[in-house]
This record gives C-alpha cells, sequence and structure tokens, in this order.
C-alpha cells in the first residue's frame, strides 16, 4: 500500500515534532472525555484509538476504560508511535503502528473504536477506511466518528480576497493532498450504509473564537498558517508577495478582537449489527 503523506507534517523532522506537540496542546481533556462518555464508552471495554497521533487521547480514553480496560491506539507514523510511547505511558495502554486502509487483523477484536480527526485527510478513501475498521468491532460494539465540518472555513470580518484565498487552500489541499473539509457531514451516512443500529448524532462548536486570543489559538492557527497554507501548493493570486501577503492579512484580522471564528464538530456514534 502506498505511503499516505500527512502534510502538517512539513517537510522536516523538527516540523514532525512540532506537529506531535500542537496534536497535544490542542487537546482538551474535558471535552473529550465527554464526548467519549457519550459515545458509551465505558469501563472494562477493549478499545482502539484508531489514528492515535502522540497518544494524548489514547491516554484519556484509557482512564475512561479502567478498571479492567484497555486501550491500542494505532498510527500509521512511527515518529508519533515514539512519541506516545515516550509521552504517555500506563497500565492497559499500548501503542502500534499500522496503517487503517489495510489489514489490522493482528490487532484483535474491540468492543469501541474510536476514529477522531482522522478521516478529514482521506477524502477519496473515508468510506472504505470505515469498512475496513468496523471488521474489528464485535458484534454489538459501539463505533464513534468524529470530525470537523467547513473546517477553516468559517470568519467574519474578513476580506473577501482573504477568504477567496482560504477557500483556494482548502480546494487545493482536496486535490493535491486528499483532505476533506467537509468530512463531518459525512459521518452519518458511513455508519448507516454499513448497516449500523441506535446511531446518534451530535453538532456542536469546536473552534469558537472571538475578543482576546487564547495561545492556544495562536500556536495553532500559526502552525496551521504556516505548514499546511505555505505548502498547500496554492498559488496566493490575491495578494502581492503570494504567500507572505496572504499571512500579513491573516494576522491582522485573527489578532482583530472583533474577529468572529468558528468550525462545527460532528459526533456519531452507531453499535454494530
Amino acid at each position: 500500500m502506498s505511503d499516505h503523506s500527512y502534510f502538517m507534517d512539513g517537510q522536516c523532522i523538527e516540523d514532525i515534532k512540532d506537529e506531535s506537540i500542537r496534536l497535544d496542546l490542542k487537546t482538551d481533556p474535558e471535552i473529550l472525555k465527554k464526548q467519549a462518555l457519550w459515545a458509551g464508552l465505558k469501563p472494562g471495554m477493549r478499545v482502539a484509538d484508531m489514528g492515535c497521533g502522540p497518544g494524548t487521547t489514547t491516554f484519556y480514553l484509557n482512564q475512561l476504560a479502567q478498571p479492567n480496560g484497555s486501550v491500542l491506539g494505532i498510527d500509521i507514523s512511527q515518529e508519533r508511535i515514539s512519541y506516545a510511547e515516550s509521552n504517555y505511558k500506563e497500565s492497559g495502554l499500548g501503542y502500534q503502528l499500522g496503517d487503517i486502509r489495510g489489514p489490522l487483523g493482528d490487532c484483535g477484536q474491540f468492543d469501541f473504536i474510536w476514529v477522531r480527526f482522522v478521516l478529514e485527510f482521506y477524502c477519496s478513501t473515508s468510506f472504505d477506511i470505515v469498512k475496513n475498521i468496523s471488521s474489528l468491532l464485535k458484534r454489538g460494539g459501539i463505533l464513534c466518528l468524529i470530525d470537523l465540518d467547513h473546517n477553516c472555513l468559517s470568519h467574519y470580518g474578513i476580506s473577501e480576497r482573504l477568504e477567496n484565498a482560504i477557500f483556494g487552500i482548502m480546494r487545493t489541499l482536496q486535490s493535491k493532498a486528499d483532505f476533506d473539509a467537509y468530512a463531518g457531514r459525512r459521518l452519518y451516512s458511513h455508519l448507516y450504509d454499513l448497516g449500523y443500529q441506535e446511531i446518534v448524532v451530535d453538532v456542536s462548536a469546536h473552534h469558537l473564537i472571538y475578543g482576546e486570543l487564547g495561545e492556544i489559538d495562536v500556536y495553532n492557527w500559526g502552525k496551521k498558517l504556516e505548514i499546511a497554507a505555505k505548502n498547500s501548493g496554492y498559488n496566493f493570486k490575491e495578494f502581492h508577495g503570494g504567500f507572505e501577503g496572504f499571512r500579513k492579512e491573516w494576522r491582522q484580522f485573527f489578532d482583530d478582537q472583533r474577529r468572529f471564528t468558528y468550525t462545527p464538530i460532528i459526533s456519531c456514534r452507531g453499535r454494530k449489527a
């Protein structure tokens, strides 16, 4: 199976390390636990965290699976697995290098499978991935899919040329990196088409940014700009100076406390028939 390029890793080893840190910092433990409890995670379950990244999510899922449960984090990146093994260790918690697009039969069967902020990076194959990992779920087990919708695209107080560039970046990322800015709205159909029962959907705000900026938002969106936007392949034709002109206007917009930015998050859970 061909390698999957994760564009947020940038172009050097330092970018990869920085991305692990960004993913770590932007994870809110209380929100994550609330989502997992809503989805039906209970103590004693055997859980898979598909696309586990740096292990932050896996660690907190494992807390909810105790006592007597376990969580296996699976990720395609050896760098991310190494980071997880170095930073998130405890009883019941394990990690494995694996590609969710291919055979994962050696992982065994699970009571609960968690897929959060993963399918957005696999626009053309998201249903096939869900079908593939569904084969690892026990009958009666729970599959929880969570992703963003209208990702990075909803802002008020933004200039027309800045908005055009942002939409252009996201279209370019879809064509060149298979990124899906609308992954969230597809999740329900994945579970429905696979015959899942007791499907429930929740929609809320993931990014809700207004007024004074927090440090994590500054870091998170700054990295998105430096890595994803800069390396997207978009030509920034709206701006003199190309990307640098875009970056300057974006920062002026984002630093303005009048700015309003939000991104919906869609959560779907279902029970395997």
